[in-house]
Order: C-alpha cells, then sequence, then structure tokens
C-alpha cells in the first residue's frame, strides 16, 4: 500500500493516526493511506522564509530559469515512474500524458520564457523609463522584485502533476519559495513528482514543501508577502476568501475553480463542414479525456436550432467507441472517475440536469463494476435554455454535457455568458466577423475564448488545454484568477514598486543602463572584447562622417530607393517635415555601423537585430554624424555566449540627436 509522505522544515513525516484510506477507482480496493497529522507550520513557513526565500532572491532571474529548466529535463528523464502510478488514479496513459508531460512541458516553457522576455538580472524591469523633469535628471521607473513570504499552493484532484508544476514553477522563477498541498485523493502520484523534484539535487533548502493532508493553522499564520494559489471547486476557494486571517493579513489570494464552459458551433458551420466535424471531435474529447474530470471541459454545447439533431447523433456515434476501462489497459479509450465518492457526485448533478433536460445518450453501462468508479457518457438536451436554471448553475465534474439550442449568434452569446464566467469558452466557425462579435459579446465573461476552423485544426491544441504562455483563469464564478500567461503568471508571486531617481540610481536598480546615466570608456573598443568583459555604461564615441549629395545620390540608385525627399529639392522643401532634400535613414545606420564596426575577427559572433530604431531629425547633405554607442544590458544565453545590447544615439555635428536605437549582438565568452 502507498504511503505517501509530507516533507516539511526539512524532513519526511509519514501519514498520520488519522489518516486517509484511498481505494483504486478500478477495483475499489485501498491502494494508499495519505494524511500526516498537523506539524507545526510555524516551522514549515520559517524554513520557507528564513532558507528558501534567501536563497532563491541570492540567484538573478535567469539562474532561476535555468534550475527550473533542469528540473523539467529530471523529470522528463524519470517520468516512467509516473506513469506507472497514473493508472491508480483511473487516468489512461493518454490522460496521463496531459497531467505528467503537459506539467513537465509547462514548467520549462516558463522557464524559457523567463530567459527569453525578463532580464538577466535581480529584477524585472516593467515597462520603460518614465522622464520626470525637464531636464531628464530624474526619471522612473516600475521594477518587479520577489515577494518576502511563502507562495501556498492548494491543488485539485484531477491534475496531481500538472497542477503543482503549472504553480510552482512561476513561485520558483519569481524568487519565492512554496508549500504544495495536493487534493489528498490522487497525493501518491504528486508526492512521487515531488521526490523526484527534491531527489535532483536542484533546489536550494526550503525552496518547496509538501503537505498531504490537514494543513493545520498554516493559513492563519500567513501575511501580506504571502500567496495563496488555489484550484478546486467554488465552496471552497469561497471558505479561503473569507479565512479572517488572511483577509486581516491581506494575504494575495489567486482562485481557479468551477467553470460551465461553453463550446459554440457558428451558424456556418454546416453539417459538412469541417468545423462541425470539429466540434464532434472535440466535444467528444472533452467529455471522455479525463472521464471528463477537467476544469476546461464542454460543459454546455450551444448549437443552431436547425442542427441539434445531426449534432446529436454524430457526436452520441462518437460517445458510443468510448465505454470506460481499466485505465491500465493500453486499449482503454476512456478511464474511471477519481473515486466512488465522485462518481455518486457526478450522478447526483445529472440527476437535476435531468430535471429540466432529458437524456439523448447514455453509455453502456452494463457490466461495469459497481466497486470501481466508471460512468459512461451522459448528453443531454435542454429545449428551452432560457427558462433552464440548473444547466447555467451546476457543473457535473465528469463524463457530462447539455446541448443548448440557440437562435442566433447573439442568442448563443447569451446563453455562454449565463455560466456566470467560465475559464474557456470555444467557437467553431470559419467566418471572421461571427469571431470578431463574438469575442466583442462573450470576451468579458470567459478568461479564453479558442476560436477553432480549418485553417488551424491541424495546430490547434483543442478547446481544453491550458498553454503556458496564455492565462489560465477566468471572472466570476471561475474565480477570477489569471494563472499562466508567461511572465503574468510569475508577476503573480512579485511585487510591483515604482522607483524614482537619477538615471545612475534607476541604471543600478535595474541592472540596464539608461540614457543620462554615467558612460565610460573601456580599456579597448568594445567589439575586441568578450562577453564578460563588458561592463554596462561602456562607451565609445565614434569619430564623425560628413553625409554629401554623393553620398545619397548613390545610395538612393544602388538600393532604388527614390523617395522624393531624397531626390526632388523642391518636393522635399514643401514637405513640412524636411528642409530641402535629406539623406535616408537607413543610409545613416549604414554610416553609423561603418562608424562603430571593428572589422577584425574577435569576440563579436554576430549583429542579430536592432529594436526600437527612432529618426528625430533629418540629416541634410554637408551635416555630420558620429555615433555614442553605450554597453546597455548583457543576457548569458548559453555556456560559450551572450547578448548584448547596445544603445546607439546618432548625433549631428551640433551634438543634436538625429537617430537612436537599440543594437543587438551576439559576444563570446572569454576562455
Amino acid at each position: 500500500m502507498l504511503e505517501p509522505e509530507s516533507y516539511l522544515h526539512g524532513r519526511w513525516i509519514g501519514p498520520g493516526a488519522a489518516a486517509q484510506v484511498i481505494d483504486s477507482p478500478v477495483t475499489g480496493a485501498p491502494i494508499a493511506r495519505a494524511g500526516s497529522d498537523p506539524s507545526d507550520m510555524g516551522a514549515a513557513l520559517a524554513w520557507a522564509r528564513d532558507r528558501g526565500g534567501p536563497a532563491l532572491r541570492a540567484m538573478g532571474i535567469h539562474d532561476r530559469a535555468r534550475m527550473v529548466k533542469a528540473l523539467a529535463a529530471y523529470l522528463t528523464e524519470h517520468k516512467e515512474q509516473l506513469y506507472a502510478l497514473n493508472p491508480l488514479t483511473g487516468a489512461t496513459r493518454k490522460d496521463g500524458w496531459i497531467d505528467i508531460e503537459g506539467g513537465i512541458v509547462t514548467m520549462a516553457t516558463m522557464a524559457s520564457k523567463a530567459r527569453r522576455e525578463m532580464p538577466d538580472g535581480m529584477v524585472h524591469l516593467d515597462g520603460g523609463v518614465e522622464r520626470l523633469s525637464r531636464d531628464g535628471t530624474f526619471l522612473g521607473r516600475h521594477v518587479a522584485v520577489p515577494l518576502r513570504g511563502v507562495a501556498v499552493q492548494i491543488n485539485a484532484f484531477n491534475f496531481p502533476v500538472w497542477g503543482m508544476l503549472e504553480k510552482l514553477a512561476p513561485a520558483l522563477l519569481a524568487g519565492v519559495p512554496a508549500i504544495v498541498k495536493p487534493a489528498t485523493q490522487t497525493s501518491y502520484l504528486t508526492h512521487a513528482a515531488f521526490r523526484l523534484i527534491l531527489d535532483s539535487g536542484l533546489l536550494p533548502e526550503g525552496a518547496a514543501q509538501l503537505i498531504v493532508g490537514p494543513v493545520g493553522d498554516l493559513l492563519d499564520r500567513l501575511g501580506p508577502q504571502d500567496v495563496v494559489s488555489f484550484t478546486g471547486s467554488a465552496a471552497t476557494a469561497g471558505r479561503l476568501r473569507a479565512h479572517k486571517g488572511m483577509l486581516d493579513a491581506g494575504t494575495r489570494f489567486i482562485a481557479e475553480q468551477d467553470s460551465l464552459n461553453a463550446a459554440v458551433l457558428g451558424p456556418d458551420s454546416d453539417t459538412d463542414s469541417p468545423e462541425f466535424a470539429q466540434f464532434v471531435k472535440e466535444a467528444a474529447a472533452e467529455m471522455t479525456v479525463k472521464a471528463g474530470q477537467k476544469c476546461t471541459a464542454m460543459r454546455r454545447l450551444i448549437v443552431p436550432e436547425g442542427r441539434v439533431e445531426a449534432v446529436i447523433d454524430a457526436l452520441s456515434a462518437r460517445l458510443a467507441r468510448a465505454r470506460p476501462g481499466d485505465p491500465a489497459d493500453r486499449e482503454t479509450r476512456m478511464g474511471a472517475l477519481v473515486s466512488r465518492a465522485q462518481r455518486d457526485d457526478v450522478r447526483a448533478v445529472a440527476a437535476r440536469i435531468a430535471a429540466e433536460a432529458r437524456q439523448v445518450f447514455a453509455g453502456d453501462a452494463a457490466d461495469l463494476p459497481e466497486a470501481g468508479a466508471f460512468l459512461p457518457p451522459q448528453l443531454y438536451l435542454c429545449d428551452d435554455p432560457d427558462a433552464a436554471r440548473v444547466v447555467h448553475e451546476a457543473e457535473a465534474f465528469g463524463p457530462v454535457a447539455t446541448i443548448l439550442p440557440a437562435r442566433d449568434m447573439a442568442h448563443a452569446a447569451a446563453l455562454a455568458n449565463r455560466g456566470g464566467g467560465s475559464l474557456v469558452s470555444s467557437l467553431f466557425t470559419h467566418d471572421p466577423d461571427i469571431a470578431r462579435d463574438y469575442v466583442m459579446e462573450a470576451g468579458a465573461w470567459h478568461g479564453r475564448v479558442y476560436i477553432a476552423d480549418r485553417d488551424s485544426a491541424g495546430e490547434a491544441t483543442g478547446h481544453g488545454s491550458p498553454l503556458p504562455h496564455m492565462i489560465h483563469g477566468g471572472p466570476g464564478r471561475a474565480g477570477g484568477g489569471e494563472e499562466l500567461g508567461g511572465v503574468r503568471g510569475i508577476l503573480h508571486y512579485m511585487a510591483r514598486v515604482a522607483v524614482q531617481g537619477s538615471p545612475r540610481m534607476l541604471t543600478a536598480v535595474g541592472g540596464e543602463w539608461v540614457p543620462g546615466a554615467k558612460e565610460r570608456q573601456g580599456p579597448a573598443h568594445p567589439f575586441r572584447r568578450a562577453f564578460d568583459q563588458i561592463g554596462i555604461g561602456e562607451t565609445i564615441v565614434t569619430d564623425a562622417r560628413q553625409v554629401t549629395l554623393e553620398d545619397i545620390e548613390h545610395f538612393a540608385a544602388f538600393t532604388g530607393d527614390t523617395f522624393y525627399a531624397h531626390m526632388d529639392e523642391a518636393a522635399a522643401a514643401a514637405n513640412p517635415f524636411f528642409p530641402g532634400r535629406v539623406a535616408h535613414g537607413y543610409l545613416l545606420l549604414s554610416f553609423a555601423a561603418g562608424l562603430f564596426v571593428d572589422p577584425a575577427p574577435g569576440p563579436v559572433l554576430a549583429n542579430t537585430g536592432l529594436n526600437a530604431l527612432r529618426f528625430l531629425k533629418p540629416v541634410s547633405p554637408g551635416d555630420s554624424l558620429r555615433v555614442h554607442l553605450t554597453a546597455k544590458r548583457k543576457t548569458r544565453r548559453t555556456e560559450d555566449y551572450g547578448e548584448v545590447a547596445w544603445h546607439a544615439a546618432l548625433r549631428n555635428q551640433d551634438d543634436e540627436a538625429v537617430a537612436e536605437y537599440e543594437l543587438l549582438t551576439m559576444v563570446a565568452v572569454s576562455g
């Protein structure tokens, strides 16, 4: 029998006297004892705050991202240990792939996005520099710093691995230690994944802890620097929101809860259209994958009135092939619910739905063992969705869905919104106007709108797949939270602060050179120096080059850019932006490169692009041009090279700025 343990203040704690016995959802036989006696939560919080937090904050953002990416790689190497336990939850291997490998991919993707989109430093720069004074000696900038508390992460039973990893990754990336609280029913699988994380040796002490069972007085001990992130029922979320200790302390709270997600078949989607076929295929999958136990599953299928019977026939034919069975059998297409109690809950809600809708399909329940938690798919039709209440308010968290006929798209959007807020709504249409109008009508009520059509069908991940790039959450009854979403998910565990001061001070705080801060000349041309030898603020000022009329005409003839402002004196002078013929902007960039580039082979490996190019003042024939090139930002990309961002300022003979941009170069590391 499995005995998942808690891991608190540096030690493993086995099941206590009041541990819960977990029965197999397949056979009904006991498979685990789970639930440690309440531990010293003060010691657990101190372990996180005094050890884990300082250790994580001592690392830069990219150091933490490399750590999280390495964790994902380690879990990938050992994933079969998790797949071995997966059938005990009632899930097939395909179901487990979403949970296990989906969680690992989410963790790896979040780490990669942190390295691409966040600075290689100690703070996150949230937006650009704000000029707060006339001469630019007083500036402001928003930065995000790690919270000084603990992330308490309470997860649901249906995704014991993904649920942990999709919360743990953003917290670690932010530099905040986590205490993970899985649902007891599937805690043995979470425990196995957590033990792998600790066995990797990649996390500093105190960075992550695990509670299997009661949390004791943990919530009473939280403060304003702590975060509670919850996935589960609306009833439990409501109790957590109202917890007096958390309210009084101002503890941050993020919830992802009940969701009556709606899928809409567009009126343009005829029965022979690819969108109709995709709608039916995805609806069947959403009802049967994880036996319908997905917070993003389709619960309400909104269909044009004239296509209701066609949808019933097509969907019933697919559902008939999804008879529940032993999830350990590779041929099984649909597993069991997580427990008999969960099965009974779904049956009870389905009975309430049946009071205002009629059942149009019921899967074969013959010979399914009552000792297991098997439940075949059930499809209902609500003939009067406007008068109905239960279908818009009660979620059967299993293989149950209800078809709602819609008169038109306005009616469809109104029905979708009757759910009171969802994690996701999908629309199956090939008409861009329908898609635009639906987003405008329904977008405010749904955290994500998935638009499916033939153009994206080959690569689309489907209605029920939260992706780390996009927010996962929704308004209203869905909880109001917004997990994931790339850097947005990380910022839940950081504090945004407005920093005001001189360019020199903002440079020191943000680790990125701010114009107006001190410039210094290095011991050699910066392009002759390795990545680790270049200092932020290091600057070269080039010699000047005069721009002639011959240069302008040669560039025009050579490139074919004979725009009148470069070639016609009268026409250029008539333009309010130009004094007469002027140099091409791209000619100026070419001259600038010629002024600052060192031509010999050296540490600079490649010019990979430029950002934020602005032409500020025209350059006339006879004007001179020089460049101030300053090392603005450095980002280590691999062991062998890093990216240096240079602030390039082009100035004329009167020291007036004529152009600015950010130049990106890849530079080798010394040695």
